[in-house]
Formats: C-alpha cells, structure tokens, sequence
C-alpha cells in the first residue's frame, strides 16, 4: 500500500464530517463510514463493532464482510482478537490472523479468505464503546502511519456515538445515556434514594471534531495551553505555604509544560482534529494506559492529567462550570470525588451522594453520614455514564446504583422505599419508649453526630443523648486552624440544643483517611497505624490544649464529657487526662468558668487496650468500643480494601468472644462501656452485642428505631444460648444461628 499523507488522513476526516452533516438515519452513516475507511485504506474489509451490553460487542456495519452477518454476530468481551481489542483496549496488529492468539472464526461473516488485521479501540476518556477493523487478503502488517490514522478515525467514531450519531434499531445503536445502567460500588452511607442526576463538574461538549485548517487550530491550542500554563502558575502563587496543596500544583505545572503532551497534541492537529478534539484523544489514550496501571502513584497522577485536560477543554470551547442548568428538585450529586467544604455548601438539599472514586473513611463519607445522605464510592465510569437529569435510584444498602431504571426496577425500588417508610413510621410509635428487652434489659440508645444540623435528630429519633460527637469535622472543611472562640460558640451551641442531654465529645481524630488541609502531610506507607488522633494530640499539645479549652468554656458551668480516640495504652490516656488537669489549672487562674463536672473517657479501637492493666479500668470513667476500627485490626483487614473488609463478619465467634471480654472486664471493674459504630446500627448485629452484655449503643439517627425495635421484642437470655450453641459447634459465625432464631420467633 502506498504511503499515507497527512493529506490523505485530514481528506478522510473530512469525508466523514460530510456525512456526518448528511440528514441521513444511523445506520446508514454507520455503512459510509465503513465504505468510507476501505476506500480510504485501499484494504478490501473496514467493519465497525459495537457494545450491546457491557460485556457482549455486536457488527453493526460492514464493507467487505457478509452483509447478513451485520446485527447478527456477536461475540463476548475478550473472545476472538476483536473481543481482546476491547478488552486490552490496545490495538492488535497481524499479518496471519488465523494463526493470531486468540482468533476465533465467524463462519457467517466470509472473513476466512482475509489474511492481515488490524483492529483498534473505539474509546472515549478511558471507556471503550467498540472497535474499528480494517482487514486485507494480503499477508502484512499494518504500518505505523495507517494505524495513527485509524487511531484519529476511531476517536472521532466515539465521539459522534456519544454525540448520537449512530442510532438506529438494536441494542448495539440505543442512543448513548439512554440505556438503563446498574453499576456497584461500595457503600460508605446506608440508605435508600430516588432523584435525578446532578453533575459536580458539567461534561464539556465538543462538537467539532474536524478542522480545515491545521495552522488555525494549531494557533488556538497553544494560545489555550498560554493561558492554562498562566492560571497554574498564578494557582501556585495563591497556594501559599499549603505544602500539599503546592504539590498537586507542581504536577499540574509538570503536564502543562510537557513538550510530548504538546506535540502529540500538534501531530493530532495535523492529522485534521480540531484543537478540542486533539486534547480529548490525547486524555483518551491517556485514561486506556494509565488506567489500567495498579500502581496507585501513576492512578493519582491519571486524576491530575484529567483535571488538566478538563480545563484546557474548558478553555478552547468557553464552557465554564456554571452551564445554566437548573438542579433538579431531588437531586443526586455525581462527580469524581469532592471534598468536605464543597459537600456542606450543598447541604441536606441532596438525596443521595455517587462519586467514582471517594472512600468509605473520606471526609466526603464522614459529612454524608451526619448530613444522613445515602452515598456510594467507587462507582466505576459514573461520571461518563451520567448526564444531568438523568433519572436514578440509590440503594445505599446493597451499594448499588440504577441509572435510567426500567420500569420494573424502578417499581420494586419503589416498594422497597415505601416499606422502609412504613417502617419507619412505625419506629416512631416507640420513638419515646425505652429500648428494654422481654428479659428486662435496658439498652441505652445514643446517636452520632458531627454537625449542628444533626442535633435535631436528637428529638426526631428518641436518642437519649449523642454518645458520639466527632469534633473534627470543623478542622477539616477549612483552610486553616480555626480559632478557640469560634470552637467554644459551636460546642455551646451544641451543648444548649442538645437540651440536658449528654454529649460525648471526641477530642480531634486526624490522621488516617483524616488530613487537615493545613497540616503537613505525613507520607506514611499505612496511615490507619500511624500518626493520628491521641498521637497527633500528645505530639502536638498545642492543639489538643486549645481544643480542651474551648470545650471548658462551652460547658459554662455545667457537666462535661469528653472522650480520647485511639488509645493504645494506659500510658496515653495518663498523659490526655494530665492535659485536661492542667488545662482546669490554666481556666481556673484566667477566671474562666470551670465544668460542674468532667467525665474522661476513651474509645477501644486496638486490640491492645482490652488487655491493658486493671488499674486502667479502674481509673477511666467510661468506654467506648469503636467498633469500626477494632474490626478491622482485630482481623487485619482494611476497612478501605474492597478485597478483604467484606470477608471477616461482625458476628465471627472469635470476634464476639474477644468483645464479650472486654464486657466481663468493664463489669469487674464497674467501668460503663457502649459500643459505637456502623454495626450498633444494624439490628442483628445489635441484638447480638446486647445478649453479650453490652447496655450502651451508639449510631446514626435513622438506625435508633429498627435497633429498638428488634431489642424491644427479644429475649437476651435465648440470644445468648443460640450464640453459645453456635460456638460450640465450632460455627465460625452466629449469624446463621441467629437469623434462624429470628425467623422461627418473629
């Protein structure tokens, strides 16, 4: 075949606008296109595959192949070199396909006296929606010219699918985003929504893909990437000292001014892509290669390589952010992550929260569980999937996401929605009775909270008091230290709505998944066993010191509990409460009002404290198991690792046996213990740490009535025996036992 040109490939690019342009239905554009391609390839064969389901490609259209075959053949993904096309998304290029890895034969498609192949992805930002092929009779290898160009064509080919280009009869050409999509993730706030579609960060839309003049476009984008370059730097000078912030800053600066970034960017232009489209095929390719990586440095550097192309998009095509689109009245925010400040300015307007990326202990997850708002992570290709308005339900219990339901499902979510409102409503029948068992035990009922918004519930949901306020939700949404007075108001606030009620305030647990945006960042290879919480407080008193005289002086006088995270041992909790003897001195010499009364505890979160020695027990005014933490040191499982936090149960003997002896040493010693965390919400699983004697829960407001209810109709003494039957059974867990139990008497 002779030679391309840079001519050849922008006459092809044009043909195919021009039929683009053509009032012509989609699969006719589809047959063009192919005719178009094989002419242009001097190669006998141009066929276009495309997706019908997420794991099933289809021909749709053909030159050269059996034209019965069209809408006919199928394969899955991976099966025969197309399907590994789709799946590598690389391209594969063979002089002999039938003696190629994986070739599988279609008999129905005539295919069988082609000899050379070369098939290429079909993708748009990273999500593959078909593969290109162009296939010869004679024995060669495509050069690298042809399949740059092939390359530019499929580029162009995905975005006029997802401009709609393409639609026609079948599966495989449903109009992009109109198809129904379930995606799972991971929940990091239960709960149940039904709303419509809000994108955090609007899509850019480009619409001309192909460009008559090279130099005109060429001039546009390095004008565009001038201005790019002048915002980073103007960002990195209005970072100030944030260290952190300047990094992300830097790594911006580095892609801005990459020369091979810029020259690939050119060499598309050349080829005939408009300027926008060039940058778009450029993050593409970029999405295909990194994307797949496993290392989690070069998936960091993905994000920003995205970010940077977003706003060099931004500013060839004048998008801005604000689109004039209206948010819907019940709207579900999707969006690749978002921080905690961003989050509140939204507020309870949202009903539902999906973020592609995000984690079950980000600040995004922590703000969603005291704003009450179903979210899911980790919901892969949301952002693509989903446009603004788009119908969708939440199932924040099964981590589940229904993009444009059927009818059907919609219909069953709705019932599922409906019979949890029932529930509720029957919940609140017992809203102001207490949470005591037919045995004659009495389970006190507490909330978690972490905003003012959450005190509300207080009344709403019978807790009888917050047995958990986080305290660092205020450290995280701003950018600097707050003050000592601005603390001081909000926990009077607090403390005046909370109306006599007890709240157990947690002194600042940071660290971990919790970095202050002002802090220095630590580079910890595992930061959930670093430097965070009680550590940071005892590092750097300075802090704790403030934060204990804030909560003195919102007390006014009157009772106080506070209680340190993350204690290891008896040691760190000796020097917390030393702090809080000398701050009393400090308040008590500055005039200050000093509390009526202070309680000082501490959250069992390591194994290690459980052992630690009686006097510790003895000295310490209250307990509190966090649960979510100990679960997962207990069974050295990540909470935040998909592959192991769902294999170790709550209810596992072991589990049980070690939280029972913690129980047994707190009655010895008279020491009250409650147990926070996700699992006192769940009603089985509270049932189960009440029959081994825990008195004291915990958790979200909306889990108060179902916990209740279940605690209110059972006998603790029958729960333990079905427990200890269980164990000595050997059962690795109760919950079959239980579950049973419940069926057979409720």
């Amino acid at each position: 075949m002779p030679e391309r040109t840079q001519s050849d490939s922008r006459a092809l690019l044009g043909r195919l606008r021009d039929t683009m342009a053509g009032e012509t239905a989609g699969q006719a554009r589809l047959d063009k296109i192919t005719h178009l391609i094989a002419t242009s390839m001097e190669s006998e064969v141009c066929s276009i595959y495309l997706f019908r389901d997420e794991d099933t490609l289809e021909l749709c259209a053909t030159e050269g192949l059996n034209k019965d075959a069209v809408h006919q053949t199928r394969m899955k993904m991976g099966e025969g070199l197309v399907g590994r096309v789709a799946k590598r998304k690389h391209v594969i290029n063979t002089a002999n396909a039938p003696q190629a890895r994986g070739f599988r034969y279609m008999p129905e498609t005539g295919e069988e006296i082609y000899s050379s192949f070369v098939g290429v992805p079909i993708q748009r930002l990273g999500d593959t929606l078909g593969v290109l092929v162009v296939q010869s009779k004679v024995a060669r290898e495509f050069v690298t010219d042809e399949i740059y160009a092939l390359e530019v064509v499929a580029m162009v080919l995905a975005e006029m699918a997802e401009l709609g280009a393409f639609v026609g009869d079948g599966a495989a050409m449903t109009a992009r985003h109109s198809q129904p999509v379930l995606l799972r993730g991971t929940v990091a706030q239960d709960g149940v929504a039904e709303g419509h579609i809000w994108l955090h960060e609007p899509r850019v839309v480009v619409s001309n893909l192909v460009a008559d003049d090279p130099e005109v476009e060429a001039q546009r984008l390095s004008e565009a990437v001038d201005k790019l370059r002048l915002s980073v730097d103007q960002m990195l000078t209005m970072s100030g000292g944030d260290k952190d912030q300047q990094e992300v800053i830097q790594t911006y600066r580095m892609f801005a001014n990459s020369k091979s970034w810029m020259s690939r960017m050119q060499a598309d232009i050349v080829q005939g892509l408009s300027a926008e489209a060039a940058v778009e095929k450029e993050q593409s390719l970029a999405r295909s290669r990194i994307g797949q990586s496993s290392d989690s440095y070069m998936r960091e550097r993905l994000s920003d390589l995205d970010d940077l192309s977003n706003r060099l998009l931004r500013i060839l095509t004048g998008q801005g952010s604000d689109t004039g689109a209206e948010m819907p009245a019940d709207p579900i925010l999707v969006a690749r992550n978002i921080g905690p400040a961003e989050l509140l300015e939204y507020g309870r307007s949202l009903r539902g929260i999906i973020l592609e990326q995000g984690s079950v202990g980000s600040h995004a997850a922590i703000v969603a569980r005291a704003l009450a708002i179903p979210l899911i992570v980790h919901a892969a290709r949301i952002t693509n999937d989903a446009l603004n308005g788009d119908h969708v339900m939440v199932d924040g219990e099964q981590g589940i996401v229904h993009l444009r339901p059927a009818e059907n499902v919609a219909s069953a979510f709705r019932d599922k929605i409906a019979m949890q409102a029932a529930a509720q409503e029957r919940y609140s029948s017992i809203r102001d009775k207490p949470a005591e068992t037919k045995c004659g035990a009495v389970i006190g009922m507490h909330m978690n909270a972490g905003l003012m918004a959450d005190l509300p519930s207080l009344v709403n949901s019978g807790a009888e008091g917050v047995g958990l306020f986080r305290t660092e939700l205020q450290f995280l949404v701003r950018n600097q230290m707050p003050r000592r007075s601005e603390l001081s108001g909000l926990y009077k606030r607090v403390l005046d709505a909370a109306n006599g009620k007890r709240v157990v305030f947690r002194t600042l647990d940071i660290g971990s998944d919790k970095v202050l945006p002002y802090m220095k960042p630590n580079d910890e290879p595992n930061p959930a066993l670093g430097w965070r919480a009680i550590r940071v407080g005892l590092d750097k008193p300075g802090i704790m010191r403030m934060q204990l005289q804030a909560l003195m002086r919102a007390a006014d006088g009157g009772p106080l509990t506070i209680m340190f995270p993350f204690v290891a041992q008896f040691e760190e909790y000796r020097a917390a409460r030393a702090e809080i003897d000398k701050t009393l001195v400090r308040e008590a010499r500055l005039g200050h009002k000093l509390p009526s009364s202070i309680e000082v505890g501490a959250m069992l979160e390591t194994p290690s404290l459980a052992f630690a020695p009686e006097k510790f027990f003895e000295e310490v005014d209250f307990l509190s198991i966090g649960g979510n933490d100990l679960k997962q040191f207990f069974f050295a499982a990540d909470r935040e690792n998909e592959r192991v936090r769902r294999r170790y149960d709550t209810l596992n003997v072991s589990f049980l046996t070690f939280i029972e002896g913690i129980v047994k040493r707190c009655e010895a010693t008279s020491t009250p213990l409650s147990f926070c965390g996700e699992d006192a919400g769940r009603p089985v699983e509270a049932l189960c740490l009440a029959a081994i004697g825990l008195r004291s829960m915990s958790m979200r407001p909306a889990s108060i009535g179902p916990v209740k209810s279940v605690l209110r109709r059972a006998n603790l003494d029958d729960v333990y025996d079905v427990i200890n039957t269980a164990r000595e059974c050997g059962e690795m867990s109760v919950r079959g036992a239980v579950m049973d139990y419940l069926r057979k008497n409720y």
